[in-house]
């Protein structure tokens, strides 16, 4: 007779979460990226480096609602005058959905940029001078 011993391996009920923070961070690194943006409500953005200017919180006006395995992200963006609107909307929703999705697992289903104000390279050049925050 064959052996028929069949371990019985107790399921282990899983669950990954993430902070609403976090999910709010990973945006807002990921916007901080795209060509066009200056800054999500008043965060100004390192002209010359992949971060935001020393000391400020690179997740204020990002909004998230995340569910089990979705995610709806609303930001408000300052963004460069000349550029095109609609393409850093594009580019921003694209790699937003591609970060969230790579680091969490999460699938964005809704995403909303308001874009509250537009500056001039002069413009930013000067309140990154004066140290004020755009």
């Amino acid at each position: 007779m064959p052996n028929t011993n069949q371990s019985t391996t107790p399921t282990v009920d899983q669950q990954l979460t993430f902070d609403d923070q976090v999910l709010e961070k990973i945006a807002g690194i990921t916007a901080s990226r795209v060509d066009g943006i200056i800054s999500l409500d008043g965060n100004v953005f390192s002209e010359f480096a992949d971060k935001v200017t020393a000391g400020t919180d690179i997740t204020k006006g990002i909004k998230v609602d995340a569910g089990e395995k979705q995610v709806a992200i609303k930001m408000d963006a300052t963004i460069e005058y000349g550029k095109a609107a609609p393409e850093i909307f594009k580019t921003t929703c694209k790699e937003i959905a591609k970060a969230v999705e790579q680091m969490t697992g999460l699938q964005l289903v809704k995403f909303e940029l308001h874009i509250n104000d537009v500056k001039t390279k002069a413009e930013l050049k000067d309140s990154q001078k004066a140290g004020k925050v755009a």
